[in-house]
């Protein structure tokens, strides 16, 4: 199973990744430790061809490949030591969320609501998607880069939610609270074991979420040469708030792959390295929700 989330998609948190089941001993009566559910099982249709034991092993190169003389040995994984666990995705995931609330506070606190302000929240976040493609096409997790690309993201969300609060009071706190409550209800649902993520899940989920997003490029162009008044399927009104709602959906859908990749990467023994990506692919599917929450609490507060 591979995640929408470009961040996952280019290391593979998933079980073909090439960590599953490695250095497992069988237990009396019983099969091979780490052989359930792992896709490179014997008999497996994804188990590797030709003998090849490092087949789609997206770590093949890093040192904990095998080295020269031992390419008939079986793959290992990274010592305990440098696995990713899950207190590592957690503690990650709070400096860089912590560095967006950070930057989002000091642009709120520092700069006015005024043209100028909202200029330079643009080119914030045009800095930030920079930075964030150029770290999902690094073959390593970059601290540097990640915490570079949430201070810009916090520039850019706390210049939108002061404006916000200028004209609906109280939209941005909406905003976080609606943002924890979804983020909350989604991993309780994904614990508990009413959402199963299967590829027929992903595959459904993504094909809505690939109509969305070129909906929304094409609406953006009609906005722009002028053809769609008032934001078309964006609008403040009711259209614009059923959209949102779409939205907060697919927003709620990649968080339960994204729980899915980190759960795999810590059950598989991913290098502890991985829990920058981790957190840096929540922390965009949690602005992503955010933005699109404070979009609807406005619509629902009206012009009051």
């Amino acid at each position: 199973m591979r995640s929408s989330n470009p961040v996952f998609s280019r290391r593979g948190f998933s079980r073909d990744n090439g960590y599953a089941g490695f250095n497992a001993q069988p237990q009396a009566g019983g099969p091979a430790v780490g052989t359930q559910g792992n896709p490179y099982a014997q008999g497996s249709p994804y188990a590797p061809q030709g003998g090849n034991p490092y087949a789609q092993n997206p770590y093949a190169q890093t040192p904990y490949a095998p080295q020269d003389g031992q390419h008939g040995a079986p793959p290992q994984a990274p010592p305990a030591a440098d696995r990713m666990t899950m207190d590592d995705v957690v503690a990650r995931s709070a400096m860089t969320l912590g560095t967006v609330v950070v930057g989002a506070v000091l642009a709120w606190a520092v700069l006015p609501v005024s043209p100028s302000s909202w200029g330079l929240a643009i080119g914030a976040a045009l800095i930030a998607m920079v930075l964030a493609l150029v770290q999902v096409f690094k073959r390593k997790a970059s601290p540097a880069l990640i915490l570079s690309y949430a201070a810009f993201e916090g520039v850019f969300l706390g210049v939108i939610s002061e404006m916000f609060n200028s004209r609906w009071s109280g939209a941005p706190f909406q905003a976080v609270l609606g943002t924890m409550a979804i983020a909350g209800a989604t991993l309780l649902v994904y614990r508990a074991g009413w959402i199963r993520v299967t590829a027929r899940y992903a595959r459904i989920g993504m094909t809505i979420a690939i109509g969305f997003v070129l909906i929304m490029a094409v609406n953006l162009l009609l906005v722009v040469f002028g053809i769609a008044p008032d934001g078309g399927l964006r609008s403040m009104g009711a259209l614009g708030a059923i959209v949102g709602i779409l939205a907060l959906v697919l927003g709620a859908f990649f968080l339960t792959l994204d729980f899915k990749q980190i759960e795999d990467g810590v059950a598989y023994g991913a290098p502890r390295q991985e829990s920058w990506l981790a957190a840096f692919g929540l922390t965009m599917t949690l602005v992503w929700i955010y933005i699109e929450m404070l979009r609807l609490v406005a619509i629902f507060s009206g012009d009051d």
